[in-house]
Order: structure tokens, then C-alpha cells, then sequence
């Protein structure tokens, strides 16, 4: 006898689908080297894309606003190949293959990710947060100070509930329209999908078509050809599945994270724009102001989605702090007494040119990345 399926098996199957069109005139991007999902306790699953080294030391990227797994820059992930970095972007729950779950504080996010860095065989780890991901890695360094090494922010969303922050640009409005936003996401998280579903076959006109409304330096990028091949992949591979993540953070960036910037005890790099009409950078600067121990780096005529050129050299900062605490030339994560905490000042640097961390003056390498082949051993759990 053949039994029907339920109904609501029936429309997750059919909400998950998606079509096989590449767009059209778009190379397509490199898989990831793995790809899978992390079972929680509770029964729901994270999904996520690794790439770089799978032997190095891990770093765990959360994505962006929308976004989903496949949302690192190729720069990004030669540079994790080169760094001796396994490289792992983690989806949020309401995009890809990650259960739908809506958090009650962006604090919560914590306890997955930890759970994440478990089934990976890691006891300590670092961060990258671009953009919408910001708020969760910071929520992590809150939360499991003993387990980050170091947090690296890119273009980060600042908390639009802070008033010490005196958020301006267009996250203020999620503190307005927060609860309308909570109230709608299912049935407008499922049109969205459904709308990159139609939109897929053309992605490349209607990135053009976006790229003629965004500042100068966010044109630069989307006119990239690795970037577009990347951002198109990652797109359609997250939201044509669901689409409701994106409005699970609008939903959350305007509420209390559940922690404050000034308990954050581990060590933040926050890259920012100068150009940046999601995030001012004046916002931006008020939100480091409160983080104890932070470096905060100006790239001069970037806007937004300038960070992804950035990426090489994030990694290549956060595998100098990996060394750095290795060998006991930092002090260790979560020791808020440690000599010369404190907030560092802002360093200003140019899109084109590398950054040394210590000095903020430019290396001239445009790179970022270390010519050593060896892979920075990971910390297995016990």
C-alpha cells in the first residue's frame, strides 16, 4: 500500500528544490572541498562548505546578510590553502541546509557554533564575521572567550538597539520594523525563494542592474569576475532552497544581542569602509569604541562589499594571532587583565596594499598571505 505524505513533507521537498540553469555568461565557481551538515542536540542541522587546508587550524566564517555557505571570496580561499587555514562557512538557520530556527537573541547563535567547532575536532578557533555575520561572531567571543582566539569583523552590522551606538543608516530601521519583520518571514521568506528561483537563469543582468545603484566601490566589485561567479554561486545555491535567514537577522539586528560590546573579552580586527552606506562608518566607529580589546582599520574609497577583496589579508592577521598565542607571545584569550588591553587605535590603509597588524603601515604585498606551505596544526577537542 502506498501512503501519501503529509502535506508539510510535501511543500519542504518542494520548497528545497532547485533548478539546474547556471546562469547565463557566469564561469562557474569552484566547489568547496566538502560540503555537509553539523547535527545539533535539539534534532536541527547547520549546514556548511570547508575549504583550505583540513589539516590547519580552524577559522569559522559566518556570512553575510543574505548569504549562505559558498560566501568566501576565491582570495579568501587560496588564501586558506596557503595559511595552513581549514576554512569553514557555517549557514544560519533559514538558508541552505540548515534547519529554520529563529533565535530569540543573536546571543543563542553561541551554543551552535560551538557545537559546529565540536563535530570539526576543535577546542580553539577563530572568526570571520562579513557584514550581517558580524553580530555572531562577536556573539561568540561573548560567549566561549576561553575557545576564540581572535574575532575578525568585515563591514560588520552594528546594534541598532545600543544607544551608545546611535545606529543611523538603514539597520536602524530593523529596530523599527522588527516585529512586523518577525510576524512575516515565513510567508515572505518563502516568496523570496521562489523569486531567486525565476531570477537565476539572468543573475548576471540583474547583478549588473544592482551594481548601477551601490557606490563606486561596491561597483568595482560586483564587476569582478571571480566575485560574481562566487556571489551568484552562493546565492542560488542558499536561497533557492529557503530564504528565511535574511529575515531572521534583519529581525534580530534591531533587538538587544543579548550581551554588551563591553564584555566582549577577546581580541576584535574590525575592517570598515569609509564609503559604506549599510553601515556608516562613523556607526561602525562608535560600535569598536566599546569593544575593549579591538583594531580598527579604515579602507580608504571602499564601500561595502569592498571587504571581499579583503579577505586574504583578514586570514593572513588571524593566522598571525594563531602563532602568536601558540607560542605564548599573546596573552591567552578571555584575561581581560592581560598587559596592554585596551581599545587600539584606528589604522588606515588602501584597498590595493596589504596591512601589517602590529605597525598599520602597508606591506606592499597586496597578498596577505604567508609563503610557508606548513599547515598550523589544529587543537583537537579532548
Amino acid at each position: 500500500m502506498v501512503v501519501a505524505a503529509p502535506p508539510q513533507a510535501r511543500r519542504r521537498r518542494w520548497v528545497r528544490f532547485a533548478p539546474l540553469i547556471h546562469p547565463i555568461g557566469v564561469a562557474p565557481c569552484p566547489p568547496p572541498r566538502l560540503e555537509g551538515t553539523v547535527p545539533l542536540p535539539d534534532g536541527r542541522r547547520l549546514g556548511y562548505a570547508e575549504y583550505g587546508d583540513p589539516n590547519g587550524s580552524l577559522v569559522l566564517w559566518f556570512h553575510g546578510t543574505p548569504g549562505g555557505r559558498r560566501q568566501i571570496p576565491l582570495v579568501g580561499r587560496r588564501a586558506a590553502a596557503e595559511l595552513g587555514l581549514r576554512l569553514v562557512c557555517v549557514e544560519r538557520p533559514g538558508v541552505g541546509d540548515s534547519t529554520d530556527h529563529a533565535y530569540p537573541r543573536i546571543l543563542d547563535w553561541a551554543a551552535d557554533a560551538a557545537e559546529v567547532a565540536d563535530h570539526l575536532g576543535h577546542e580553539r578557533f577563530m572568526i570571520v564575521g562579513l557584514s550581517g555575520g558580524g553580530p555572531y561572531a562577536l556573539a561568540c567571543a561573548h560567549d566561549l572567550p576561553v575557545r576564540v582566539v581572535a574575532v575578525a569583523l568585515l563591514g560588520s552590522v552594528a546594534p541598532a538597539a545600543d544607544d551608545q551606538v546611535a545606529v543611523e543608516g538603514p539597520v536602524a530601521l530593523t529596530r523599527r520594523w522588527g516585529g512586523l519583520l518577525r510576524t512575516v518571514r515565513h510567508p515572505l521568506g518563502f516568496c523570496l525563494s521562489n523569486l531567486a528561483r525565476l531570477v537565476e537563469p539572468v543573475g548576471l543582468p540583474a547583478l549588473f542592474a544592482f551594481a548601477h545603484v551601490v557606490p563606486e566601490g561596491d561597483r568595482r566589485v560586483l564587476h569582478d569576475a571571480e566575485v560574481q561567479s562566487m556571489f551568484l554561486d552562493d546565492l542560488f545555491v542558499g536561497t533557492t532552497r529557503q530564504c528565511r535567514a535574511v529575515l531572521h537577522d534583519l529581525a534580530l539586528f534591531g533587538r538587544p544581542w543579548g550581551f554588551e560590546l563591553a564584555d566582549v573579552r577577546v581580541p576584535v580586527h574590525w575592517w570598515h569602509g569609509d564609503v559604506d552606506p549599510f553601515v556608516p562608518l562613523a556607526e561602525a566607529r562608535r560600535a569598536a569604541a566599546l569593544l575593549p580589546d579591538v583594531e580598527f582599520v579604515v579602507r580608504h574609497d571602499e564601500s561595502h562589499l569592498g571587504e571581499f577583496a579583503a579577505a586574504d589579508k583578514v586570514l593572513a592577521v588571524l593566522a598571525q594571532d594563531w602563532d602568536a598565542c601558540a607560542s605564548g607571545d599573546r596573552h591567552a584569550p578571555g584575561d581581560r587583565h592581560a598587559p596592554g588591553h585596551g581599545t587600539r587605535a584606528d589604522t588606515d590603509t588602501n584597498a590595493g596594499t596589504g596591512t601589517d597588524r602590529k605597525t598599520g603601515t602597508d606591506t606592499g604585498t597586496g597578498t596577505g598571505t604567508s609563503t610557508a606551505p606548513q599547515s598550523r596544526p589544529a587543537t583537537p577537542v579532548p
